[in-house]
């Protein structure tokens, strides 16, 4: 189904480096409502998982949505250069004029106990997941013309403020201060017409789990899934509408009921 309730808005989407995920299916939704759409993506992180890189997923979800009458472009970036942030928006004004939205998907994952943890993977983390998200919202909201409506920022955090996750220590840290910075941030932006919000959208089917646990996660579901990244893309899409121009600063958990077990 398509709208045209994103028409003449562009958004930057990061994190878009597999072909089934939360960006991508962020970016289907915002072509499909009409928007112009920057993807952004890091392959190398991927590789680094032990679920292995999606190679070439960013180029075949570009070529999907211009065959699909879309605008996008596509930028690969490494978060950990301070510099990439204002970068990737600065190739996104200069492909589409404007920016008026961002949907900050990307998370660098590790999996460190309290007793791995390390010096090297906290910083890194932090850089990745805190430092570039932040320093996004601030190139947005630096090149953000107020007169244009429909200014939105989209985080994402994590199930930690639910329950305990101590197998995944630096990436609960960095997606804790994701969530902590949100209505703050709200605050500071309201004043000129951009909403921000976070999304939690729970266990996600990305590919990334092993059999035995894809199979615990969904028994322990009140709906017996695991979340699609379709389910995450409706509520970020109509969090991009005029239609959600009043909520701003919120955390909304969007998990199936997971949350609330």
């Amino acid at each position: 189904m398509t709208s045209e309730a994103l028409r003449d808005r562009v958004v930057v989407v990061t994190g878009a480096s597999r072909h089934h995920n939360i960006a991508a299916a962020v970016a289907r939704r915002a072509v499909a409502d009409g928007a112009a759409v920057l993807l952004h993506g890091w392959e190398p992180h991927d590789a680094e998982q032990p679920w292995g890189a999606d190679p070439g997923a960013g180029t075949a979800l570009l070529a999907e949505l211009r065959a699909a009458g879309g605008r996008a472009e596509l930028v690969t970036s490494d978060f950990a250069d301070p510099d990439a942030p204002h970068a990737v928006l600065a190739a996104a004004r200069d492909a589409f004029g404007h920016v008026d939205a961002l949907v900050a998907t990307h998370a660098r994952s590790s999996a460190q106990t309290l007793e791995e943890v390390t010096a090297a993977e906290v910083d890194l983390s932090a850089a990745v997941n805190v430092r570039a998200t932040l320093l996004l919202v601030q190139a947005l909201a630096a090149g953000h013309d107020d007169a244009r409506p429909g200014g939105r920022v989209v985080l994402f955090t994590s199930g930690q403020y639910h329950g305990g996750m101590p197998g995944e220590l630096p990436y609960i840290a960095t997606k804790a201060a994701l969530h902590g910075l949100t209505a703050s941030l709200a605050v500071h932006l309201a004043p000129r017409g951009i909403t921000v919000n976070c999304l939690d959208p729970g266990p996600t089917d990305t590919g990334y789990a092993d059999p035995e646990t894809y199979a615990a996660v969904a028994a322990a579901s009140p709906r017996g899934r695991w979340g699609e990244p379709e389910d995450a893309a409706r509520l970020v899409g109509w969090l991009l509408t005029d239609d959600a121009a009043w909520v701003t600063g919120q955390t909304i958990a969007s998990d199936g009921g997971f949350s609330s077990r």
